[in-house]
């Protein structure tokens, strides 16, 4: 596994390779956070409640059956699996999920190869299947501005924490893995 963990920024652990950070006094923890404007699988289910409802209103749009039978669920199951992932993998670095809870570690492996925040795509593709599965189009709607919320109030702010607090290595880490896809 590759990630950053515990003791001090430039030392490195022989044995395991691992980049470590200063450990974190009781007082300082409670600051030590992103700052993220709201816990982000709320951000995508207030779109997808706000979706359901906007399909409720309109009661216009239908997906033909050969669209939402297989695309739907294939969403939901792609979404999945990088939820699943990413979970695995934080595991593995023993890192909290919570975004309001400090983190311990750069997580590098698994999913975190190809994108920087496969949680939250995993979520909105999870998002997108349900609403194509429950033949909602208009649920579809508002997960584009759930997307820039999660994009500029989550992802923003947890890039400059994890640039203050990891430095150089999250940085580099940055510059050879996309945001996204």
């Amino acid at each position: 596994m590759s990630y950053a963990q515990r003791t001090s920024p430039t030392a490195t652990d022989p044995e395991t390779g691992r980049v470590n950070r200063p450990e974190l006094t009781e007082a300082s923890s409670a600051t030590d956070t992103a700052g993220v404007i709201a816990p982000p699988p709320l951000i995508y289910l207030g779109a997808l409640g706000i979706g359901f409802g906007l399909d409720a209103v309109s009661g216009s749009g239908s997906l033909p059956p050969r669209v939402r039978i297989p695309v739907g669920p294939a969403l939901i199951i792609a979404g999945s699996g990088l939820l699943g992932s990413f979970a695995r993998a934080f595991q593995g670095a023993q890192t909290p999920i919570d975004p309001y809870s400090p983190s311990t570690a750069i997580v590098t492996d698994g999913p975190y190869r190809l994108s920087r925040n496969p949680a939250y795509l995993g979520m909105a593709l999870t998002c997108a299947g349900i609403a194509i599965a429950a033949n909602a189009p208009w649920a579809l709607v508002p997960l584009p501005v759930a997307i820039a919320i999660i994009d500029r109030g989550v992802i923003a702010r947890e890039e400059r924490y994890l640039e203050r607090k990891f430095g150089a290595p999250y940085a580099d880490y940055k510059r050879r893995v996309r945001r996204w896809f």
